[in-house]
C-alpha cells in the first residue's frame, strides 16, 4: 500500500471533492483519480459515490476512513521512533501554536533550538489554541503552546510564559498622556478588538457593564493588523504587553496599564501524558521551559491621573 494514496483518500473525504482535494495537495485531478482507482482495486470495493458535483464515502469508504488515519499516524510514529535511535535529536519537530505566539513568543526559542539541533526540521501548525489542543490530543502534532488554563486530563501542561494585558493607543490618542487608565476611560474610545480567542473573551466580560455605549469599530483576526491600525490612530485596543514593545520603543504607540483590569495571559506547553515524546520534541520542551521568561513589567505607578 502507498501511504500517499491514503493521504489523498483522507483529503477527498474531508473536502467532498476530487478537484478541491487536488488543489490542497498540489496534484492534478487525474492524478488524484488514479490514486483512488488504485486504492479501490487494492480493496476490491468502490470508496466514493458521486452526488452532483461532490462525492461522498460509500459504506466501504466509511470503513476505510476509520483505519486510514490510524495507519498514517502509526507510520509517522514508526518514523519518529527509528529517528530517535540517534543520540542527537533529528527528524521533525511538529508543534502547534497560534499566530501571536509564533510571532512574539517563540522566535528566540526556535532560533536557539535550531542552533542546538540543526538536523531537526520544525513543522508549525498555526491555529487557535482550542484547535491546537485537538491536534495534540489526536497525536497529529507532538507539542502545543496554548493559552492557559487547559483542563484536559490526557495532557501534560507546563506553564512557560505570562504577560499582562494593557491598553495600546496611538501617541495622538486622548489617552496617550495618561499614566494609567480605567476600563470606563477605554470604553469611551473607538475600539479595535480581536475577533476571537482568549483576549476577546476577557474583553467581552470586562466591558459588559459598558456594552450599551461601546464603539467596536473593527474586529480583526490578526494581532499584527490590530497593532498597525491602532498605531495609525483608528482606535485603541487591549493587547498583551510584550506583543507591542517594538511599537512602543519606536514611539509609534503607547502602552498604558488599566488600573481596574489586572489580567494576565498565560501560555503553557502541552503534550500527551500517555505517549513518549520523540527526542526532538522532548528537547524543545526542555528548552522552552528554560528559555521563555515572563517579560519585565514595571509596576503601575500610583499617581493621580491627568484630566
Amino acid at each position: 500500500m502507498d501511504f500517499d494514496h491514503l493521504v489523498t483518500f483522507l483529503e477527498i473525504a474531508k473536502q467532498g471533492s476530487f478537484s478541491r482535494a487536488g488543489q490542497k495537495l498540489y496534484r492534478s485531478q487525474p492524478a488524484v483519480s488514479a490514486q483512488i482507482r488504485q486504492l479501490e482495486q487494492e480493496y476490491g470495493q468502490k470508496l466514493f459515490d458521486r452526488v452532483g458535483k461532490s462525492v461522498r464515502l460509500t459504506v466501504a469508504g466509511e470503513t476505510l476512513l476509520e483505519y486510514a488515519g490510524k495507519l498514517l499516524e502509526l507510520r509517522n510514529e514508526s518514523l519518529r521512533a527509528v529517528a530517535d535511535q540517534s543520540s542527537n535529536p533529528h527528524g521533525t519537530l511538529s508543534i502547534g501554536a497560534n499566530e501571536a505566539t509564533c510571532l512574539y513568543v517563540l522566535p528566540d526559542i526556535f532560533a536557539e533550538y535550531s542552533r542546538r539541533y540543526p538536523a531537526v526540521q520544525i513543522s508549525i501548525y498555526r491555529n487557535f489554541s482550542h484547535k491546537v489542543l485537538e491536534k495534540v490530543e489526536d497525536g497529529a502534532v507532538d507539542v502545543g503552546v496554548v493559552t492557559l488554563p487547559v483542563k484536559s486530563p490526557s495532557l501534560k501542561v507546563h506553564n512557560i510564559f505570562r504577560d499582562r494585558l494593557v491598553l495600546m493607543c496611538s501617541p495622538s490618542s486622548p489617552l496617550a498622556s495618561f499614566k494609567s487608565v480605567r476600563t470606563s476611560d477605554v470604553a469611551e474610545q473607538p475600539l479595535i478588538f480581536p475577533k476571537m480567542g482568549f483576549t476577546r473573551q476577557v474583553l467581552d466580560k470586562q466591558f459588559r457593564p459598558f456594552r450599551s455605549r461601546l464603539r467596536v469599530t473593527m474586529e480583526l483576526a490578526s494581532v499584527g493588523m490590530i497593532k498597525r491600525f491602532v498605531a495609525a490612530g483608528l482606535g485603541v485596543s487591549v493587547i498583551s504587553e510584550s506583543f507591542a514593545q517594538d511599537e512602543a520603543r519606536a514611539g509609534q504607540a503607547k502602552l498604558i496599564p488599566i488600573s481596574d483590569m489586572e489580567i494576565w495571559r498565560e501560555l503553557g506547553i502541552v503534550y500527551r501524558r500517555d505517549r513518549t515524546l520523540p527526542r526532538s520534541a522532548a528537547a524543545f520542551v526542555t528548552l522552552a521551559r528554560e528559555g521563555v521568561r515572563e517579560p519585565v513589567v514595571e509596576p503601575a505607578p500610583k499617581v493621580v491621573q491627568k484630566r
